[in-house]
């Protein structure tokens, strides 16, 4: 049985096409979608195996049919034109789509929800020639995507992800710093950057017209030799031009470059909205990137209401990953608190089994350095904060590590 979501954008060839498809007995139309922020959010139910939509639909581009592919739902368009005709083939490939049923064709469409696998390219067009797949070849030594995410709170969250990426940019190691915060990102501020144009709206309009992979160095801004920053929203209300498969694709172009930071929100919940079709939420880029990551960082302030919220937030995490690997920051640690590490260790651990702990210590006097300079903290002085990104940085990205001359192997064990 093909389970089916059909959208039309109000084409002539809707009600025809509803007819046939209810008609064939291996075919079950699931809903007929109001447009395409419909369609992404019902095919997240996991029940879809195709979608029927108009080539011309708007907002139909290619992260969209991204985001289709990544549910495992196979895309079919129908057009009003002829799918032999040259533009019709050239747009379908631009959008990734290679079943195509044009005019005067629209008889065979069960026959092609039937018959179209998952992977075929072959274009069900008039004179039945193939159309080439879209999109970029396969990466096989793509980067590490790692997601810096944290409650509310300003536990940290965007200090830890531009100082690690900087970690890993200073050993000569490409990276790209993502600022995905729905609510404000400050990434552009942290690293002093002139915020002209804010790099995820450039990357989603690129995506949008099924130009981000050969355009991806335009919405990145050079920091140093080995570090590119795709710069936040420039104002929080921006967030609905950015839609969660704009972000996949980004995120995923990103990593055939080097290794992903992304710096996110702080809120886990799905907006009740996208069960009615509406536009997906707010969180949405948060929940995107955390769905694509290969790692989590979770980030938490040391004091007793921070703990609180992470231990809380490592239960959400949890529910939200299943097995993706969660290494936890105890950000600004102070010997004021009265807690030790061991027994905030325990705590943490009561709530999650996580990849790792690690413990970054309270430098006001350094972070108000860094910010008003806009530099890296590492740029500003040595302190043991900078020595805590370090470690963090040779645990998230252990490839990273630089390889220690003998002499100075020697030098740290006689200082140990």
């Amino acid at each position: 049985m093909i389970c089916v979501l059909l959208l039309a954008a109000g084409e002539a060839w809707e009600s025809p096409a509803l007819a046939d498809l209810e008609a064939h007995p291996g075919v079950v139309v699931l809903k007929r979608c109001v447009d395409v922020d419909d369609l992404l959010a019902s095919v997240t139910s996991g029940q879809v195996d195709v979608a029927v939509v108009a080539l011309d639909a708007p907002g139909l581009d290619p992260a969209s049919v991204a985001h289709l592919r990544r549910h495992a739902v196979r895309p079919v368009a129908v057009t009003s034109t002829r799918s032999d005709d040259l533009d019709v083939r050239e747009h379908a490939q631009r959008l990734g789509i290679a079943a195509v049923v044009g005019a005067g064709e629209l008889a065979t469409l069960p026959e092609v929800v039937t018959a179209v696998e998952e992977g075929d390219t072959r274009a069900r067009g008039e004179g039945g020639d193939a159309l080439a797949p879209s999109g970029p070849e396969p990466v096989v030594d793509s980067g590490r995507i790692v997601v810096v995410w944290g409650p509310a709170g300003a536990p940290g969250r965007t200090t830890v992800a531009t100082n690690l990426a900087w970690e890993v940019a200073r050993r000569q190691v490409g990276v790209v710093l993502a600022d995905l915060d729905p609510y404000g990102g400050s990434v552009a501020q942290q690293l002093g950057i002139l915020d002209e144009v804010s790099g995820i709206l450039s990357a989603s309009r690129l995506a949008a017209s099924g130009q981000l992979d050969e355009r991806f160095a335009s919405v990145c801004r050079g920091v140093g030799e080995h570090l590119a920053v795709v710069t936040g929203l420039p104002r929080a209300d921006r967030w609905r031009e950015v839609r969660a498969a704009q972000v996949d694709q980004l995120l995923e172009r990103a990593s055939t470059t080097g290794h992903v930071v992304v710096d996110t929100g702080f809120s886990l919940e799905d907006d009740a909205g996208q069960d009615f079709g509406g536009r997906p939420g707010r969180n949405a880029l948060t929940l995107a990137a955390l769905d694509l990551a290969d790692e989590v960082v979770v980030v938490g302030a040391a004091d007793p209401v921070g703990l609180a919220r992470l231990a809380r937030g490592l239960v959400d995490v949890r529910d939200r990953l299943g097995g993706v690997p969660v290494r936890v920051v105890v950000n600004r640690m102070r010997g004021s608190i009265g807690w030790s590490e061991k027994e905030i260790a325990g705590m943490v651990e009561g709530f999650s089994r996580v990849a790792g702990l690690h413990f970054l210590s309270e430098d006001r006097a350094g972070l108000d350095r860094a910010l008003v300079s806009g530099s890296p903290l590492a740029e500003v002085g040595d302190s043991a904060l900078v020595h805590g990104i370090t470690a963090l940085a040779d645990a998230v990205f252990p490839t990273s590590i630089r390889p220690v001359s003998g002499k100075r192997r020697q030098r740290r064990s006689k200082s140990r």
